[in-house]
């Protein structure tokens, strides 16, 4: 009995198991799963969705290697590394217009609730406008913090600021480009779960430009603007003038 019900449970599991394959190797996405988000005092039902990039495996079938996935999870070591996940609000694969968030991980404003950025406003904002819309995808992205350099050297970046330096500058000082992240991973998983067109939450040119770039079917901008305070004007400012980031909502 108990390996009858084993077996229905990984048959289930795996049914819930996509994979897209690309050059370098494999994507494995497993969801929708059932997520009750509270969000100013509602509870709002979402999808969520998490996926795991996977360098070229054996020439399987796709079962098997579903199957070698879920046994080698144990061994993975995974909570020592960040994996990316999708949250997915309403039917957003067949609503005519959607919104998405490419939101890169941002560990002292989205948990800390930090004021020295704007990240915490913009994760918990765009959240309730694509509710509030009805339909649309935020995706968080694990392996963008302190837009790519990672959580230690993001510290270290802002002891510099605090010394005078501005984003650009810190990040550039400790031997990183401006902007190091990729969206690659993030637009690969949006293709496989919607075709129809989409508006991107951003006031960042360059996350437009990535997936103009990439072929998805992205037809428009909305802004996110808010939460601007004496703790991030500098911030904002050198996001403005250095980065490109559009201007609407905040004059300098």
């Amino acid at each position: 009995m108990i390996e009858a019900t084993e077996q229905t449970s990984l048959k289930a599991l795996k049914k819930k198991i996509n994979m897209i394959s690309h050059e370098s190797g494999q994507t494995f996405i497993v969801g929708p799963i059932k997520l009750p988000v509270q969000l100013d005092g509602a509870t709002l039902e979402f999808n969520w969705y998490s996926w795991l990039e996977m360098e070229n495996s054996l020439n399987l079938p796709l079962e098997e290697q579903k199957d070698m996935l879920i046994k080698s999870l144990a061994t993975a070591n995974l909570a020592e590394s960040q994996q990316s996940s999708v949250l997915v609000y309403g039917d957003f694969e067949h609503s005519e217009e959607a919104l998405i968030r490419m939101h890169s991980i941002c560990h002292t404003g989205d948990i800390f609730g930090s004021k020295r950025c704007d990240c915490g406003f913009q994760l918990k904002q765009s959240m309730k406008i694509i509710a509030e819309h009805g339909s649309g995808a935020l995706f968080y992205l694990a392996n963008h913090e302190g837009r790519g350099i990672g959580l230690f050297s993001k510290a270290m970046a802002y002891l510099l600021q605090e010394e005078g330096l501005d984003t650009v500058e810190a990040n550039e000082y400790l031997g990183f480009k401006d902007d190091s992240r990729n969206y690659d991973e993030a637009i690969r998983v949006l293709k496989s779960i919607r075709q129809k067109p989409v508006t991107l939450i951003t006031n960042n040119p360059n996350k437009l430009e990535a997936l103009k770039n990439s072929g998805a079917n992205v037809t428009g901008r909305m802004p996110l603007w808010g939460d601007i305070s004496m703790y991030n004007q500098r911030y904002l400012e050198t996001k403005m003038e250095k980065a490109g980031h559009f201007r609407g909502g905040y004059p300098i």
